[in-house]
């Protein structure tokens, strides 16, 4: 590769909207993106819920072959990455060979938790996280009868609803207090373990998940102080890690995550990260969240930085999760210290939003099933508007109407 060539390790969301932001400011030659799966750039979010419902359904890609060739990037699959030379400013290759660049990006995403002390395989416990997971997944959901989650977040919560529709038995165990403790407020916790439990799916808070018992390769039975649980299909749903080992090793700087400033930049000037890998400065905090939005818009900034620009990363993160018949939308972070919480009811049944407010300052919106309160909130937020909490409870008066939004 030549001195200006830019290499993107990852083929996630954030390398491919990188790719895509190049390619748009005319900088195709110089790209490079190497991903280790051997299958096409695809999306992540579908793995955990409509991937599954049906046998032959096909990961939804990120870009056709065809783009990546009309457009002269160059995409090697099936290629990991063993080292960065930075003196060299050199990759070694897991084939042996070696590859220049003038500028690297990591955009090496996570990996998915595992229970320490487990066996790696076990024909019934299943992790998700790739294509190659959700196949698999897939392939045992279709063969069971019973469903046991460990973990109750976004992902574990989102296959337990998948496979509570497909008629199978479920049953969550979680260890902390509350649903998706780690990403949404206590009162919107406690509003979907509601909706979940109602909707039949069993739900354990702070449990103890027991001693493992195998036998030929299967996990038969979780032996706890309280019982046993019999195991037909068990998914281990407990957070991801993120791919960092690559940048540590070569002696970038790391903590949870490649440490990056608000342009994306590492430790080292011509090494940037992005994605769900990055960990990066917002207020007075460092923060690695793990969602498209972040990717994508990380990426455009990388982008910007690469050719010369000057763009900052200063989010207004927003998520979401469907669940079932539940759609969650959430912008904002809920930790940032006390807060207010304000309840409005939702257009139908089982619908609300939660206006989270900090000492008189919007600061987190969550909605479930109100895409229209979720997009005024959004616009809000990314304002930094702040309407009357008193107002925002009256469900009878559209939100629109209680400040102007340009």
């Amino acid at each position: 590769m030549s001195t200006d060539s830019i290499v993107i390790v990852g083929v996630g969301h954030a390398a491919v909207q990188l790719c895509a932001s190049l390619v748009e400011a005319g900088q195709e030659h110089r790209v490079h993106l190497l991903g280790h799966e051997p299958e096409l750039p695809y999306q992540r979010p579908p793995l955990s819920k409509s991937f599954l419902k049906k046998a032959d359904e096909p990961t939804q890609l990120l870009r056709e072959a065809s783009w990546f060739e009309q457009a002269g990037v160059k995409l090697s699959l099936g290629q990991t990455v063993q080292a960065i030379d930075r003196q060299a400013k050199t990759l070694i290759l897991g084939s042996g060979a070696t590859l220049g660049y003038g500028q690297l990006v990591l955009a090496t995403g996570t990996r998915a938790r595992t229970l320490p002390g487990w066996p790696a395989h076990a024909s019934n416990v299943r992790l998700l996280r790739s294509a190659q997971d959700a196949r698999a997944l897939r392939a045992a959901i279709g063969a069971c009868q019973a469903v046991t989650v460990v973990g109750g977040g976004f992902i574990g919560l989102e296959v337990a609803a998948t496979c509570a529709a497909l008629g199978k038995a479920v049953t969550v165990l979680e260890a902390g207090p509350r649903l998706m403790g780690r990403a949404v407020s206590p009162a919107l916790s406690a509003h979907v373990l509601a909706q979940h439990r109602a909707a039949g799916i069993g739900i354990e808070l702070a449990t103890e998940l027991g001693e493992p018992v195998f036998h030929e390769g299967r996990l038969v039975r979780l032996q706890a102080p309280t019982g046993a649980r019999e195991v037909d299909l068990l998914l281990v749903a407990i957070g991801a890690l993120p791919n960092a080992e690559l940048a540590q090793a070569s002696g970038l700087a790391c903590d949870n995550g490649v440490r990056v400033d608000a342009g994306m930049r590492t430790s080292d000037p011509d090494i940037w990260a992005v994605g769900d890998c990055a960990q990066f400065p917002l207020g007075s905090q460092r923060w690695r969240l793990e969602s498209i939005q972040n990717a994508q818009d990380q990426a455009r900034v990388a982008a910007s930085r690469l050719l010369g620009g000057a763009a900052i990363y200063r989010p207004v993160p927003w998520f979401w999760s469907e669940q079932g018949a539940m759609r969650l939308q959430m912008v904002g972070l809920t930790d940032a210290g006390p807060l207010q919480t304000v309840r409005r009811a939702g257009p139908q049944p089982g619908a609300l939003s939660l206006f989270h407010y900090q000492q008189g300052v919007l600061r987190c919106v969550e909605s479930v099933n109100a895409p229209a309160d979720y997009m005024v909130a959004r616009k809000w937020l990314e304002s930094g508007a702040s309407p009357d909490p008193k107002r925002v409870a009256d469900a009878g008066q559209p939100l629109r109407s209680l400040l102007p939004l340009a």
